[in-house]
């Protein structure tokens, strides 16, 4: 008579088949949480490698990390790192797991299904040759096909070819690192290139039309962890704020000084080392080049002048750091390698620097890193804790990014 009452059902007869489906998904559910509460070497194994590469693995593989895994426990040969490069091995790590992450990065919208590019295919290139993954918002790098057609900066045919070709990503024979001042390839003054910052896939998206401001901004979502909005310090000076942002939006001053300086002020010091990079499209859309022009202000850093004529006018690409002092000094950390970085300089390059040497850069990284391994952001104190341990590695070990996949999907194995 309880349990009728409990279930309720329509028909006083009803309840013994409902109290049985009910029994019986209970009993599915807690087999399943102890399935993963006590999950096997194997267990483990496959999950690594579903995280890591996104596919199954083929039986003689699994075989060799369960049994790395196995020899870990038993303070044996090898490691759960070892395993973990097992699956890494595997050349879906590169164009399904990594390409994943990285794409919505390449394009304002953020959308995913992308064609591979010079700046997906740099990063993957950086992760793969396990190199310092700070050169990637500063170094003269790009990572090149060696397939037909070549490297063209006037359009995507060469990666989008590589793509269909279904080529091993994780082979330096199929994907090497060329240099963008090249003329071969993109043909940057070295001291104007700046990562993927200055690959065509990134100029296309962030530096065509506009004020260049979306660069910095996408920059730094993607590779700091933040949003402008979550940066907002309306305590910086605002003498640098160009002249196209009015004073009195709405005719309200207050709306500007509570709320438009608040990234302005940061960003537009930030974003004057852009002021010689543009973005041409040919009549075709799907081409056009990243064009650098040493010495000359893009006009497009003068637009909409007469908004506020007593804005800041760009005369070089001099950029300086705002955010060194106020709120975001200590969130985003910054020189923590203690390299002696003055805070400012000129282009791109030096900008780049000062970015990727920041605590954030590197923490953002990791986080990358454990969300596409844990399929979850940070939960508890435990995920928190790792997060912090993995950034201390990640820095240790020369900002190889490749170890930080490693060190996340070790973690979320599943005890």
């Amino acid at each position: 008579m309880k349990i009728e009452l409990l279930i309720a059902p329509a028909n006083k007869h009803a309840y013994i088949p409902t109290l049985w489906f009910f029994l019986i998904n209970l009993f599915v559910l807690l087999s399943l949480l102890s399935t993963a509460a006590t999950a096997g070497s194997r267990e483990q194994a496959r999950r690594m490698h579903d995280r890591l590469a996104g596919v199954p693995p083929a039986e003689s593989v699994l075989d060799l990390m369960e049994q790395y895994i196995e020899e870990s426990k038993a303070a044996g040969p090898h490691t759960m790192l070892d395993a973990a490069d097992i699956a890494m091995a595997n050349p879906a790590f590169y164009t399904v797991t990594l390409k994943n992450i990285v794409a919505p990065w390449t394009n304002r919208d953020q959308d995913i299904f992308v064609p591979l590019n010079d700046y997906i295919a740099t990063y993957i290139g950086l992760v793969r040759d396990q190199a310092d993954f700070r050169r990637i918002l500063y170094d003269d790098v790009i990572y090149v096909g060696t397939n037909s057609p070549s490297y063209s900066n006037n359009s995507n045919a060469h990666y989008e070819a590589l793509e269909a070709a279904n080529l091993d990503l994780g082979s330096p024979t199929v994907l090497q690192a060329r240099v963008q001042s090249d003329p071969s390839v993109i043909g940057l003054p070295t001291n104007a290139t700046a990562g993927v910052m200055t690959t065509r896939a990134a100029a296309r998206a962030f530096f065509f039309a506009g004020t260049n401001r979306a660069m910095f901004r996408y920059t730094v979502l993607h590779h700091l962890g933040y949003d402008l909005e979550q940066l907002k310090d309306t305590t910086r000076p605002a003498d640098r704020i160009r002249q196209d942002i009015s004073r009195t939006p709405g005719g309200d001053s207050r709306l500007f000084m509570n709320n438009c300086v608040g990234c302005h002020s940061g960003m537009d010091p930030f974003a004057q080392a852009f002021a010689y990079y543009q973005f041409d499209f040919n009549d075709d859309p799907d081409t056009g080049n990243i064009r650098y022009t040493d010495g000359v202000v893009e006009a497009k850093y003068s637009i909409n002048a007469t908004t506020f004529p007593h804005g800041f006018i760009t005369p070089d690409d001099r950029w300086d750091n705002f955010w060194r002092d106020g709120v975001n000094k200590n969130l985003l950390a910054w020189d923590t390698n203690s390299l002696g970085l003055p805070g400012g300089g000129n282009g791109a390059k030096s900008m780049g620097e000062e970015l990727a040497n920041s605590d954030a850069f590197a923490r953002s990284h990791v986080l990358h890193a454990f969300k596409a391994m844990c399929l979850r952001e940070p939960v508890d104190q435990n995920d928190i804790d790792e997060v912090e341990r993995i950034k201390v590695i990640f820095k240790a070990n020369n900002y190889n990014l490749k170890r930080v996949f490693a060190e996340a999907a070790t973690y979320c194995i599943g005890s």
